[in-house]
């Protein structure tokens, strides 16, 4: 429980940060990036609290949030990143152009962990699962599984399904949406201007 709430406290600081910056000058489908962006970073920072504990869990809440994640990410996200948009207001590194296709496989994982997440509401929060079977037989930090090479980080579709996340409690779900939202910020969104 206490490295989810870690892990969901990290994100909510970095997904306030990213919310937090002005879109300045951003315009056209620049702008449609930022703002949906900006709408996931807001229901990050709702949920944030109640997978942490420290507001009341409410499931209804949750499913909504997670679909508004899931309905900006996947090709929903990658529409909005047609080639020669970086650069001026822009926030993206030239990488997602040149690693398109890890980039892409981050963007559909994020929909695969919010549909997981939405699917997974009900559960309430529980913290990690007693066996790391769910993960391909790891831990998320480490080892071989879903957060290993062909995985999270390997930007390829994940292993599980949403519904099989859908199976987890809703903070593990929520941290592995998180640490996607992180892996792909890591790779191909350009530090503060």
């Amino acid at each position: 429980m206490k490295l989810t709430a870690r892990i969901a406290g990290a994100a909510g600081i970095s997904l306030i940060a990213v919310a937090a910056l002005a879109h300045g000058g951003a315009t056209g489908i620049v702008m449609e990036r930022m703002d949906g962006m900006s709408a996931m970073a807001k229901v990050m920072k709702a949920l944030a609290p109640m997978m942490q504990g420290t507001a009341a869990y409410d499931a209804a809440t949750v499913r909504s949030g997670a679909a508004q994640i899931a309905d900006h990410a996947g090709e929903a996200m990658t529409a909005k990143f047609p080639e020669d948009t970086s650069g001026g207001a822009s926030e993206a590194k030239p990488e997602i152009w040149q690693d398109w296709e890890d980039f892409a496989g981050l963007a559909r994982q994020l929909e695969v962990f919010a549909e997981g997440l939405e699917a997974a509401a009900d559960n309430g929060v529980g913290g990690m699962p007693a066996q790391g079977n769910m993960m391909g037989n790891s831990t998320m930090m480490g080892g071989q599984g879903m957060m290993a090479s062909g995985g999270m980080m390997g930007g390829q579709a994940p292993m599980m399904t949403a519904e099989q996340l859908g199976q987890m409690p809703a903070d593990m779900a929520f941290a592995m949406v998180s640490q996607s939202c992180t892996a792909c910020h890591s790779r191909f969104r350009a530090e503060d201007k």
